[in-house]
């Protein structure tokens, strides 16, 4: 009988059926237009029943897709029993109204649904406003519509002017919200980017890729920590910042950042434009694809693209084609890899290949570093202590009761390194820091 009754309470899987308009010149890739649409729907908990696709010149003004296919959708949910329509473009709300009118089914467009997943993975404060920002940007112009039972054209004696009136009372809530909210966002951003100034002699290394490439399992392989996984996408929101340890002396900062999409709406770019700033900064990009991915090259540019937009194109970049232990030879793969001058194919997940990926960035790490000489009396045991320890000690001479040592360190030691000296000891910096490079494509 109990256990009757909890199921009789669990919580009902939303049925879905997906809906895309195949327009002109729209890259989809080498798979199908709703694929990744179904991969959406999946994370946000709705089980995806059914498909309707339908190519038009132009996205239909007041239904989306075709009168004709409105009416087959309705048959189809029917049939179904679907919950819920999901459409693959951002829709009017005059398209959602018509759509929710002839199916009588809950409408929901591609910009709403990653807003869905959007907030309930949102964890910290920063992530929560961001999304919140987004959502309100979202909203905002779609008032009007949302109204329309209370504006002039509705008629009726007493709805004309108070459905004026609460139009106008929720754009000023709206608006003021989102003042409020970038507010906020403009308080977090400060306060990251004293962070980062505060790194400035760190080598800080920023994860970026397409959602769901493996970006989370990289970090915890190559740092040995256990940030959150999951085989979802969007499974990051927040960056996360771990130490990288590549040897015994070098060791760089390793931060993991959301994830990109296939039109990712504009407004949240914008929002997360403060979560993006380990990316602005950082040293170097390890650019993340999913290698087995059947539509890899295609997650590659678009992430290209996306990088270009936040203000990330120049930035130095190492491939890393993840996932390798599954992956087949494909045509996109091999596309991929001539047009990357240089990549690491590694399993993330299984700890394989990451070897190389770890000497190549030591030796951009160690191109950065500085070339100094120490004079130091043989007595300054802290001093040579301290070399012995944090940089790459290259020659040691002696002379009577000195030392001469030439060594090479990392810029961010150059601080400590003087407060190590005694008074009678000598520091000469031979060579100033240069800046890393990688080859790739950008």
């Amino acid at each position: 009988m109990q256990e009757s009754r909890r199921a009789e309470l669990s919580v009902k899987q939303e049925r879905a059926v997906l809906v895309g308009v195949l327009l002109p010149g729209e890259d989809h890739g080498g798979e199908s237009p709703l694929d990744e649409l179904e991969r959406l729907a999946g994370t946000a908990g709705a089980k995806v029943v059914g498909r309707l696709m339908q190519k038009l010149p132009q996205v239909h003004i007041s239904t989306y897709v075709g009168s004709g296919k409105a009416e087959e959708l309705r048959d189809l949910c029917q049939a179904l029993d679907a919950d819920a329509v999901l459409c693959d473009h951002d829709l009017s709300p005059a398209q959602i109204r018509n759509l929710e009118r002839i199916t009588e089914r809950k409408v929901l467009d591609r910009s709403e649904l990653i807003l869905d997943i959007f907030a309930t993975r949102a964890k910290t404060r920063q992530a929560k406003v961001q999304v919140e920002l987004a959502q309100l940007e979202y909203t905002l112009p779609r008032l009007t519509k949302m109204w329309s039972h209370l504006d002039r054209h509705g008629g009726g004696i007493g709805t004309r002017g108070p459905g004026e009136r609460q139009i106008e009372t929720d754009r000023r809530i709206i608006g003021r919200r989102m003042r409020d909210m970038r507010r906020e966002l403009a308080t977090i951003a400060q306060r990251k980017r004293r962070q980062v100034a505060g790194r400035r002699n760190e080598f800080t290394i920023c994860l970026v890729g397409y959602t769901n490439a493996g970006k989370s399992t990289l970090l915890n392989a190559l740092t040995g920590t256990d940030a959150f996984v999951e085989d979802r996408l969007f499974a990051t929101l927040d960056t996360k910042t771990r130490v990288w340890e590549l040897d015994e002396s070098h060791r760089v900062l390793l931060s993991d950042t959301v994830g990109f999409i296939r039109r990712l709406p504009h407004h949240l770019v914008a929002s997360f434009h403060a979560t993006l700033e380990e990316a602005l900064s950082a040293d170097l990009l390890l650019h993340v694809t999913d290698i087995s991915h059947a539509d890899c090259y295609h997650h590659a540019e678009i992430v290209r693209n996306v990088l270009a937009e936040v203000g990330c194109g120049e930035q130095p970049i190492l491939h890393v084609f993840n996932k390798a232990d599954i992956a087949r030879p494909t045509a996109e793969a091999g596309l991929l890899a001539a047009a990357t001058n240089e990549h690491f194919r590694v399993s993330a997940l299984r700890g394989e290949g990451l070897d190389p990926l770890r000497h190549r960035v030591l030796e951009i790490v160690a191109g950065r570093e500085a070339r100094i000489t120490v004079d130091a009396h043989c007595a300054s045991g802290r001093l040579l202590a301290w070399l012995h320890e944090f940089a790459n000690v290259l020659t040691t001479t002696r002379d009577d009761d000195r030392l001469v040592v030439e060594a090479r360190i990392e810029p961010r030691h150059l601080p400590a390194l003087r407060s190590a000296a005694g008074p009678n000891d000598s520091i000469v910096v031979h060579e100033a820091p240069t800046p890393c490079s990688a080859d790739g494509v950008r």
